[in-house]
């Protein structure tokens, strides 16, 4: 299978990873509801049947239940992982040792020795400045427990600062994760993704279907009940404006004999230095998601469905 580089630190990804926000998070998600441990467990078996093995949580999903369930998993498995987890700048961490304490925690739950990238979940205001933040990280990349930094949701100031405070102790700044999709590129007029690519940071791109949007799921005769319901994109004005959008994506399907949802993510796939990482709560799911590799758009299909969205 092709792997892609993240960023300038030498690590091999696959060019799709899978988001596990919904692992363990009875809360919003439901688990323990209408999916438990057995559902999680055989979707992570089906991505390493797929070659699939690069894995984004962060330590507040589930509070801690993500990084534990992946930890057990991996354990059972005899895969090559790589695994992306995320630090929460909660206010009350203002010290350096708070970032080690966390990182300790994070390798006790995945049982590993090593995390392949640790992320800034956000970039929240904190009595510790981003130049401390970063220091404490370049200390975990020194002493071996992290291979790589990353960031999540960086402005592209917030970004360049990021990668020049890590530069200064020769630590590169691998990935900034950032919700990105066909109908969702603000990155792409707020310089985001202009200073990822100046600086060879990659874009883990989350959300990469637009919460079902882009799967063709759901039109204005079939609009989403729940939650989501309130949301103006789910409303009928908003499934109209964007059914263009999922008429090509349809069409492209027809043609590749894929879903509205695989050439969707085929799409981010076209992007340089782009890697989607769809959340996954079930083997049917990986199966579906990893349909958007092994093939890809022309690009005149690529620049057309950037036209339409």
């Amino acid at each position: 299978m092709a792997t892609t580089i993240l960023g300038n630190t030498g690590i091999e990804v696959t060019p799709i990873g899978f988001g596990t926000w919904a692992w363990g998070d009875s809360l919003f998600w439901g688990y323990g509801k209408d999916y438990g441990e057995m559902e999680l467990r055989q979707a992570f078996q089906a991505a390493v049947n797929k070659g699939i093995t690069f894995l984004d949580t962060a330590e507040v999903y589930g509070l801690g239940k993500s990084e534990q369930l992946i930890g057990k998993f991996v354990k059972e498995s005899s895969a090559t992982t790589q695994i992306a987890t995320k630090y929460m700048p909660l206010p009350w961490r203002f010290r350096k040792e708070d970032v080690a304490d966390a990182v300790t925690a994070s390798l006790k739950r995945l049982r590993m020795p090593s995390i392949d990238l640790y992320q800034v979940h956000f970039p929240a205001p904190s009595f510790l400045s981003q130049e401390g933040l970063m220091d404490a990280l370049a200390d975990e990349v020194e002493q071996g427990r992290i291979k790589a930094v990353g960031v999540s949701n960086y402005s592209a100031q917030q970004l360049r600062e990021a990668h020049r405070l890590l530069a200064r102790r020769g630590v590169p700044l691998a990935v900034n994760q950032m919700r990105y999709s066909l109908i969702t590129r603000e990155i792409e007029t707020n310089g985001v993704l202009a200073a990822a690519r100046e600086l060879n940071v990659t874009i883990l791109a989350y959300s990469p279907l637009a919460q079902g949007l882009l799967t063709g799921k759901y039109t204005a005769g079939n609009p989403p009940t729940g939650a989501r319901s309130l949301d103006k994109r789910f409303q009928t004005v908003g499934l109209q404006k964007i059914q263009p959008v999922l008429n090509k994506l349809a069409e492209l399907g027809d043609k590749y004999s894929k879903t509205p949802a695989q050439v969707a993510l085929n799409w981010l796939m076209c992007q340089p230095g782009v890697i989607p990482i769809p959340g996954i709560k079930t083997a049917t799911q990986v199966e579906q998601n990893a349909g958007a590799m092994g093939w890809e758009l022309s690009a005149e299909e690529v620049m057309e469905l950037r036209y339409l969205s």
